[in-house]
């Protein structure tokens, strides 16, 4: 008596627990797997139905399947719930048949990505210098003031337009030209994927080219800028005086020693340690800056063939821009001036293998393959920070190493197994970081994690496309034929999932995706603080080691967390205006989730 007494209250305790479900909020094409995670504080001993929306009818009840692989403190207990036997269009939800905790409503489609492609452009166009038009307004149009350059200081150069980094308001080649480039190549990948319904300016109404490209010349235009000579190049336009708190970009309250709403410092790229205050950057050459914009730039000259001279000026800029990367070997990072937080990058091969590959596809002159081969041995998975547990903030940037994919398609067999290599080794060694969590999440929670989650996604469409995976059908996750190049379908879903909602707090990383779900709403911007103005489309920083949450400076939460009872000891994440590490929208973040994004719309 005494032991089924305790038995019953064994399992009134285990049904007491709240039992949380995590499902893409997004939703799943029909050959997709599909599977949710839950857990709860105690174990779940009550079915779990899957219930079709509009009639009510419950089409399924997945087993659930402990998982074991570690926890991240607080929840005990882990549960898959595998559903991806179904197939059938809907909207569904996951419910527990007791206690009725239901999951987020969520769509099974082949249309379910369709459009969200359009959705980050949309928030591109917001982040745009120059001429604004989500805010119809002109700003920053005194940028800038020289340092560091052939000129003497404080010669006024134009560099106005580019695109505002993040929530504040600097511009940075850094990050603008893996964005442009990203975006390209995107394109040459996926140009049935995007439409055509802004003018270049970024206001309603088509202009005959899609809206993809008229975002990507917007950054053109801007390092074409950057490069006003054959021997010089600029590399950021401002500095963290920018940070006086929430402004408006018309109306710039940042005072570099000419007053406000003025005059922005343009510093050039010289390859040596720059800063006008007490933090000093690192720097030991320009070819970080000078392959990504060559490779920008020869991308732009083969697909602007329609306007001979817009072409014409990339391809001389490319050929200019390559030379200068070639005889200034080696990086340079970014200024800062009142705090020590900067971008660290620190790698270059990686950027140089890019370059030389598109400079070979443009001008097929084989010094070009030649040395773009040489810098791919170099660079191989040494740049990457997929071989990494951690790394500093943008040291191993981009995130995404494309010239490893340009360049296969122009080599031998031989070649083309080791640099299929080189991305497998990344993609196997964040697998094994991914099976000590119950996400089986691969990144590491370094500032910045979502640009890491999605640039992973797309190094593993990259190597799909690469060993062939995606020709003649099986190129969705889901079809996982034994041994077939496709093996990594099921790992690439759920990093996806992971950044529409299947994670500790249930969320989208995606502001405004999808429309009605849980998303980044109260993100660290200007326009939300000061206007409440919510633009979707864009991708926030993401979760971060609580380790580095908790050293950070000047973060103040400005709400009650909501998000509070899943919080873990692990990693952290808040949807509050005052957490800029974690819930602030990044522009090069955006425009790299780009590749994904085409990759499952329909």
């Amino acid at each position: 008596m005494r032991i089924l007494l305790l038995l019953l209250l064994f399992f009134q305790a285990s049904a007491g627990e709240k039992v949380y479900l995590r499902v893409n909020q997004v939703g799943y094409l029909p050959e997709d797997p599909k599977i949710a995670l839950l857990f709860s504080k105690a174990p779940v001993r009550q079915k779990v139905d899957l219930v079709e929306a509009e009639t009510g009818r419950v089409v399924a009840s997945p087993g659930l399947k402990r998982v074991t692989n570690g926890n991240w403190g607080v929840f005990d207990y882990y549960y898959e719930a595998d559903f991806s036997g179904i197939t059938h269009t809907g909207q569904y939800y996951l419910v527990t048949s007791e206690s009725k905790e239901r999951s987020s409503l969520f769509t099974i489609d082949k249309a379910a990505y369709r459009g969200y492609q359009e959705t980050l452009l949309t928030f591109m166009r917001q982040q745009r210098c120059g001429y604004n038009p989500a805010l119809d307004v002109y700003c920053h149009q005194k940028d800038g003031y020289s340092f560091y350059g052939p000129v003497k200081d404080t010669t006024l150069v134009d560099v106005s337009g580019g695109w505002h980094d993040a929530g504040d308001q600097l511009k940075y080649l850094i990050t603008s030209s893996y964005a442009t480039a990203h975006m390209l190549k995107t394109w040459e990948l996926y140009p049935e994927k995007f439409k055509d319904v802004v003018d270049a300016f970024g206001k309603p109404g088509p202009n005959g080219i899609p809206d993809i490209l008229d975002e990507a010349k917007w950054g053109l235009d801007w390092l074409l800028k950057m490069h006003p000579t054959p021997a010089s190049l600029i590399h950021q336009v401002a500095d963290d005086r920018d940070h006086k708190g929430y402004k408006m970009p018309d109306n710039d309250n940042s005072d570099y020693g000419w007053g406000p709403n003025s005059y922005r410092p343009a510093y050039f790229a010289n390859g040596k340690p720059q800063g006008l205050n007490k933090y000093q950057s690192s720097a030991t050459g320009v070819a970080n800056l000078a392959g990504r914009c060559a490779a920008a730039f020869a991308i732009a000259a083969r697909i602007w063939k329609y306007d001979e001279a817009f072409a014409q000026r990339c391809k001389e800029a490319a050929r200019s821009v390559y030379a200068l990367g070639r005889e200034k070997e080696g990086y340079q990072q970014g200024n800062s001036y009142s705090a020590p937080y900067r971008y660290n990058e620190d790698t270059w091969n990686d950027d140089m293998e890019w370059g030389a590959a598109e400079m070979y596809l443009l001008f097929r002159e084989p010094r070009y393959l030649e040395q773009a081969r040489e810098y791919a041995l170099k660079s191989n998975t040494v740049d990457s920070w997929t071989v990494k547990d951690t790394t500093d903030h943008y040291r191993l940037y981009p995130f995404l190493n494309f010239g490893h994919f340009v360049l296969h398609g122009l080599v031998d067999k031989d070649f083309r197994k080791v640099l299929e290599s080189y991305y497998a080794e990344g993609i196997e060694y964040t697998l094994a970081r991914a099976g000590k969590n119950p996400y089986t999440i691969g990144v590491p929670f370094i500032w910045c994690s979502n640009n890491l989650a999605t640039s992973l996604a797309g190094q593993i469409i990259l190597y799909r496309k690469m060993t062939g995976a995606d020709k003649g059908g099986g190129n969705r996750p889901g079809s996982r034929r034994k041994g077939s190049p496709d093996k990594y379908d099921h790992y690439l879903a759920l990093q996806r999932d992971w950044l529409f909602g299947r994670n500790p707090w249930g969320t989208s990383m995606f502001s405004g995706i999808p429309a009605g779900g849980e998303f980044p709403q109260e993100v660290h911007t200007s326009l939300y603080v000061l206007k409440k103005m919510e633009i979707p489309g864009g991708l926030v920083d993401g979760p971060v080691y609580a380790s580095i949450y908790n050293n950070l400076i000047g973060i103040h939460l400005v709400q009650p967390d909501e998000f509070a009872e899943v919080q873990n000891n692990f990693v952290t994440y808040h949807d509050d205006t005052g957490d800029y590490s974690t819930n602030e929208p990044t522009m090069d973040g955006t425009a790299g989730s780009l590749l994904m994004m085409a990759h499952f719309s329909d």
